[in-house]
C-alpha cells in the first residue's frame, strides 16, 4: 500500500513565497490595487493559478469551522488510465486545500478482494469520505457498508458495487458501452463468419462483468454467425494479454474480432502484430491512451472506446464534497459520457 502525504491550506503567505513578493504585494494584485508592476501582477497571477488558490473560497470554508479529508483507493498497477484519474486527482489538491480539503491516495490490489477489503478497513475511519475502485466481492460490500455505517461517505469509481450502501457511482453505463463495442466488431467484421475472443481483467470487476453482458447480448440478437468466446483474464496486466491474445491467435484461426474490456491493450497489440493479423481481426478496446493512440493511427486498433479520466476524478471530488457537507448533488452534472474514437477523429 502506498500513501501519499497530506497538503495544507494554501494562504497568502504560501503564494508570496511562490511568487518572491511581499504578501502585501499579493494583496493589492488580489483587489487590482495600483503601485504593481506589470510583470510582478503577471508572476503573481500565475503563481495564484497554479497552486489554486481562491481567497473567497478559502475565507467562506474557514468560516464554516472544519475541514474535510479524502481518500482514493486506486489499482497498485501500470494501469494508464487509472494512472491519469491519480493525475487530475493530484492536480486538485491545491484547489481542495483553499477549501480545507485534503486528498490522499491510496494503492492496493484491487482484483484481491482480501487486500482490497483490508485497505478500506486499515484507511477508512481516518477519512471523511472514500473514492474506491472496487471489486463486486461479499468482503468488499461488508467493508464499505461498515465504513457507511461508521459515517464515511463511500462513492464507487469506475466499478461499481451495487448492491453495498455506497452513496453513489462514478462512471459510464458499462452495459452500454459493452454494446458499443458489439456493434463495432458486428459492423467492421464486414459480413465474415468466425469467433470474437474477449479478454478482460477480472469477471469480479463489475465494470468488466457489465460490459461483458452489453457485448453478448448484441452478438446474441444482432449478429449471429459470430460466435462470442466466454472471456478469459488477465488482470490487465500486458504481458499476461500478450501471453493470451497469442494463445488465442493461435487456436483459433477463424478468429475475426478481440474485444478488450479492461486495460493491458499494450500486450494484445504486440500479439496480433508478432501474428501479422492487424489486418483481418478487429481489435476494439476501452480508453484513450498512448498505446491506443498509436494503435489507432497505425491500423493495430480499429476503434477505442473512451471515458474521461479527468471528468471521472472531478466528478469524484465534487459529490465526495457534496456528501461531506449534505449539499444536494447534481444527477445531470454528474454523467459520465462514452466517446467512439477512431483514426479519423483522434483527438
Amino acid at each position: 500500500m502506498n500513501e501519499t502525504s497530506d497538503l495544507s491550506l494554501t494562504t497568502l503567505k504560501d503564494v508570496a513565497r511562490e511568487a518572491g513578493v511581499s504578501i502585501a504585494t499579493v494583496d493589492r494584485v488580489l483587489h487590482n490595487r495600483p503601485g504593481v508592476r506589470k510583470a510582478t501582477v503577471q508572476r503573481v497571477e500565475e503563481t495564484i493559478a497554479r497552486l489554486g488558490f481562491r481567497p473567497q473560497a478559502a475565507a467562506a470554508e474557514l468560516a464554516r469551522g472544519r475541514s474535510y479529508r479524502f481518500c482514493f483507493v486506486m489499482p497498485k498497477s501500470l494501469n494508464v488510465f487509472m494512472a491519469e484519474i491519480q493525475e487530475h486527482v493530484i492536480l486538485e489538491r491545491a484547489w481542495l486545500a483553499a477549501r480545507r480539503t485534503l486528498v490522499d491516495v491510496v494503492e492496493t490490489d484491487v482484483f484481491d478482494a482480501a487486500a482490497l477489503t483490508e485497505t478500506l478497513e486499515d484507511i477508512g475511519r481516518r477519512y471523511d469520505g472514500l473514492a474506491v475502485v472496487a471489486l463486486d466481492h461479499p468482503r468488499v460490500r461488508a467493508a464499505i457498508d461498515d465504513l457507511v455505517e461508521a459515517g464515511v461517505q463511500v462513492v464507487t469509481l469506475v466499478s461499481d458495487v451495487p448492491s453495498s450502501r455506497r452513496a453513489h457511482y462514478v462512471g459510464i453505463d458499462n452495459i452500454a458501452a459493452g454494446r458499443t463495442a458489439g456493434s463495432l466488431i458486428g459492423r467492421f467484421v464486414g459480413g465474415r463468419k468466425g469467433k470474437v475472443a474477449v479478454i478482460a481483467g477480472s469477471m469480479a470487476l463489475s465494470d468488466h462483468t457489465d460490459r461483458f453482458i452489453g457485448i453478448s447480448r448484441v452478438m446474441g440478437s444482432d449478429f449471429p454467425d459470430l460466435e462470442l468466446m466466454m472471456p478469459i483474464e488477465g488482470r490487465d496486466d500486458d504481458a499476461a494479454n500478450q501471453t493470451i491474445a497469442a494463445r488465442l491467435i493461435a487456436e483459433n484461426p477463424d478468429l475475426v474480432g478481440i474485444y478488450n474490456i479492461g486495460a493491458g491493450t499494450a500486450g494484445i497489440g504486440a500479439a496480433l502484430a508478432d501474428a501479422g493479423r492487424s489486418g483481418d481481426v478487429v481489435f476494439v478496446g476501452h480508453d484513450l491512451t498512448v498505446h491506443t493512440r498509436r494503435f489507432l493511427l497505425i491500423g493495430l486498433m480499429d476503434a477505442v472506446i473512451s471515458q474521461n479520466p479527468g471528468r471521472e476524478a472531478h466528478s469524484a471530488l465534487r459529490i465526495l464534497q457534496a456528501l461531506a457537507r449534505k449539499e444536494p448533488i447534481s444527477p445531470a452534472q454528474e454523467v459520465i459520457g462514452i466517446d467512439i474514437i477512431i483514426r479519423e477523429n483522434l483527438p
